[in-house]
C-alpha cells in the first residue's frame, strides 16, 4: 500500500472511532487504542507494518516532552526534586523488586529475565499519562505534579538500562542498537545546555523575517535536532526534546513555540496511540485469554497498591495518593523498547516479550476507565463543570483568584465605580460571590485563551491574588510575557513567593499578613507605653530593614548557602537595630525625667 492510502486509513479510522468513544464517555486516548486494534494486523489488517508506524509515531512523544520542557523552568525542576528523586526513585526500585520476585516465585523465571521484565513493566506511559492529564487540565494538580515527577525519573532511569542491555547484546555478538559512550553523552548534554545561549538569538533572527511558517520550521528543527543528538548518543530521544524545551522555557518565544508545535504533537500522539494498539498480538490474546488478562489486571493492581503508600508519604493526602496511583498504574511504551532489547541481549525469550508487550498494552486500556472511576468516587460532593464563557467587554482591572484578599480589593473598586473582571478556579466560590450580584467567572487563569477572553491585554491593571504559589508565579510569567505593559499587583504567601514574583517583574507585591501584623504591632507598642511617634518609627524602621533584607536575599535566591547566610545576617542586623532603638528610648526617657 502506498503512502496516501495508508494516511487515509489512519485519518478515517480516527475520525470515526475516536468521536464515538468520546460519546460513550471514554477518553480520546482509549479511542486511539481501539482504532489501532481495529485496523492493525490483529483486526481488519488494513495496516500490516505496525512496528514501522510505531517507530515514526514516537515523534509525537518527543514533541509532547518538548512542550512539557517548555513549561518547566530549571529552578522549578529543583523545587520538584523530592517527587523526582524521592517518589520516582522509590517507585521504580520497589515495583521492580516486587514484580521480579513474583515472576521468579510463580513462573520460575531466572533472576536476569525477571529483573528485565520487572523493570520494564514498572515504568508507566509518559505519553499516555501526560496526554490524559492534559485533556483533563490536571497537570498542575497535586497528583498531576506527582505523576510528572515519577515519569521524569522513569525516563531518566531507562537510559542506563538500555545501555546495559546494549552492552550485553554487543558482548553476545548481537546488534543491540547504538553503543552507549559516556564521553559522547557528556558532549551531547553539554551541547544542549550550551544551546540555551544560542537558541534565543537564533529564534529572534527567524522571527524578524516575519514569515510564520519559518518559525514553525525552526521549532521543529530544535525538537528533532535535540532528539536525534540524544538518540545517536544511545539515549532517549524524548529526553533530548525535554532538555531542549527547558533551554527555551524562559525565553520570550516560549508561547509561540508551544503554539506552533502543538498541532503536530496532537496528530503524532494520536498516531502513536493507534500504533500501540496495532502492535498488540490479538492472536496471543485469543490463545491465552485468561493468562494475559490476569497478568494485565495483576500488573495494574500491584502498581496501584504499591504507589498509594509511597505517594501518601510524599504528598500526605490519601485522595491525591489514590489519584496518583491510578494514573500511573499501567505499563509504558518503554517496555516495548526494553523487552525487545532484552530479547536481543539473550536475557528474555521472544514468547515472554510478546506476552509482556500485550500485557502492557491491555494495562493502558484500563487507565482511562480507572481514572474516570476514581474521579467519580473521590469527587463526590464536588461540583464539576466546564469553565465559563467570558463575554464581558474590556475592563480596567482583571483579578485572578477571588478569595478574601481579592474580595476586599473588589469592594474598594466597586465603591469607586471601577469595573473589573474576576477569574476564580473554585466553582463553589464563584457561585457564592455571584449570589451577591458580583461579576465573576469560573476559569483557570493559567490558560492563555481565558486571559485573552478576559481582555487582559486591554486592562490597566492585573491583580494576582491566587492562593497557590506555583500557580501564582506561572500566571505572573504568562501575563508578563503576553502583556508586558500591564501593571501587575500581586499577593504573596511568603518571602520566597515574593522574591519569585519580583524576579518576573511584578510591579507591586504585598506579602500575606505583613501589613496587618505591622498594624497590630504598632497598636501593641502603644498599649505597652510607647508614644505614637515611637511606635510608628519602630514599625517604619522594621519595614525599611525588611525591604533591604528582601533585596539582598533576592540577589542570592538561587544560591542556597548565600541565601541562608543573608537570612542569618538579617537576624543579626535586626537585633542590632533593636538594641539601638532600646538605647535611644532609654536616653530619651532619662532626658525627660
Amino acid at each position: 500500500m502506498t503512502l496516501l492510502p495508508v494516511v487515509l486509513v489512519f485519518l478515517v479510522a480516527a475520525i470515526v472511532i475516536v468521536p464515538l468513544g468520546k460519546r460513550l464517555g471514554l477518553s480520546s486516548v482509549l479511542g486511539y487504542l481501539v482504532t489501532g486494534l481495529a485496523i492493525g494486523p490483529g483486526g481488519l489488517n488494513l495496516i500490516t507494518d505496525a512496528d514501522s508506524v510505531l517507530h515514526f509515531a514516537e515523534l509525537g512523544v518527543v514533541l509532547l516532552l518538548f512542550i512539557i520542557g517548555l513549561e518547566l523552568l530549571p529552578r522549578r525542576l529543583w523545587v520538584m526534586r523530592q517527587l523526582v528523586f524521592g517518589l520516582g526513585a522509590v517507585q521504580v526500585a520497589v515495583t521492580t523488586a516486587v514484580i521480579a520476585a513474583a515472576l521468579m516465585a510463580l513462573f520460575s523465571l531466572d533472576f536476569a529475565a525477571a529483573l528485565v521484565i520487572g523493570f520494564s513493566v514498572s515504568l508507566s506511559s509518559t505519553a499516555f499519562v501526560l496526554q490524559l492529564l492534559g485533556e483533563q487540565h490536571k497537570l498542575n494538580k497535586p497528583h498531576g505534579r506527582a505523576a510528572f515527577g515519577v515519569l521524569l525519573l522513569q525516563d531518566v532511569a531507562v537510559i542506563p538500562a538500555i545501555a546495559v542491555l546494549n552492552a550485553i547484546a554487543s558482548a553476545n555478538g548481537i546488534e543491540g542498537g547504538h553503543a552507549f559512550n559516556p564521553v559522547y553523552v557528556a558532549i551531547v548534554v553539554a551541547g544542549l545546555v550550551g544551546a540555551r545561549y544560542v537558541l534565543r538569538p537564533a529564534l529572534r533572527f527567524v522571527a524578524a523575517s516575519g514569515i510564520r511558517e519559518l518559525f514553525s520550521a525552526a521549532a521543529l528543527a530544535i525538537v528533532i535536532g535535540a532528539a536525534l543528538a540524544m538518540e545517536v548518543a544511545g539515549l532517549s530521544m524524548g529526553l533530548g526534546a525535554f532538555i531542549a524545551g527547558m533551554m527555551v522555557a524562559d525565553s520570550e518565544y516560549r508561547h509561540q513555540l508551544e503554539t506552533d508545535v502543538n498541532p503536530f504533537k496532537g496528530l503524532l500522539l494520536g498516531l502513536f496511540f493507534i500504533s500501540v494498539g496495532m502492535v498488540a498480538n490479538l492472536e496471543l490474546l485469543a490463545a491465552k485469554p485468561l493468562l494475559v488478562i490476569a497478568l494485565a489486571l495483576s500488573l495494574v493492581a500491584i502498581k496501584a497498591l504499591l504507589i498509594v503508600p509511597m505517594a501518601w508519604y510524599f504528598k500526605r493526602d490519601i485522595a491525591e495518593a489514590l489519584r496518583t496511583a491510578l494514573v500511573l498504574s499501567q505499563g509504558g511504551e518503554f517496555a516495548f523498547v526494553l523487552l525487545t532489547a532484552g530479547v536481543g541481549a539473550g536475557l528474555v525469550s521472544a514468547s515472554l516479550s510478546e506476552i509482556g508487550i500485550l500485557v502492557v498494552t491491555l494495562s493502558m486500556v484500563t487507565t482511562p476507565l480507572l481514572v474516570a472511576l476514581g474521579d467519580k468516587l473521590l469527587s463526590r460532593g464536588e461540583q464539576v463543570r466546564e469553565f465559563d464563557a467570558i463575554d464581558a467587554p474590556p475592563k480596567l482591572v482583571v483579578i485572578a483568584g477571588f478569595g478574601r484578599f481579592a474580595q476586599i480589593v473588589a469592594r474598594v473598586l466597586a465603591m469607586r465605580g471601577i469595573a473589573f473582571t474576576a477569574l476564580e478556579s473554585s466553582p463553589g466560590q464563584v457561585d457564592v460571590v455571584r449570589s451577591f450580584g458580583n461579576e465573576i467567572y469560573y476559569g483557570d487563569a493559567t490558560r492563555l485563551d481565558l486571559l485573552r477572553n478576559a481582555h487582559v491585554e486591554q486592562a490597566s491593571a492585573f491583580v494576582l491574588a491566587v492562593d497557590d504559589a506555583d500557580t501564582s508565579v506561572r500566571i505572573a510569567k504568562l501575563v508578563r510575557e503576553v502583556c508586558p505593559k500591564v501593571t501587575i499587583l500581586a499577593r504573596a504567601r511568603d518571602r520566597n513567593h515574593e522574591i519569585r514574583l519580583r524576579e518576573l517583574g511584578v510591579n507591586l507585591v504585598i506579602r500575606d499578613t505583613l501589613l496587618s501584623s505591622l498594624s497590630l504591632s504598632c497598636d501593641l507598642l502603644k498599649h505597652l507605653g510607647f508614644s505614637e511617634e515611637e511606635a510608628e518609627l519602630s514599625i517604619k524602621r522594621f519595614r525599611e530593614h525588611d525591604e533591604r533584607t528582601l533585596l539582598k536575599q533576592a540577589a542570592v535566591f538561587h544560591d542556597d548557602a548565600a541565601y541562608r547566610q543573608a537570612a542569618m545576617d538579617a537576624i543579626r542586623q535586626l537585633q542590632e537595630l533593636f538594641n539601638e532603638d532600646a538605647s535611644e528610648a532609654s536616653e530619651s526617657r532619662e532626658a525627660t525625667s
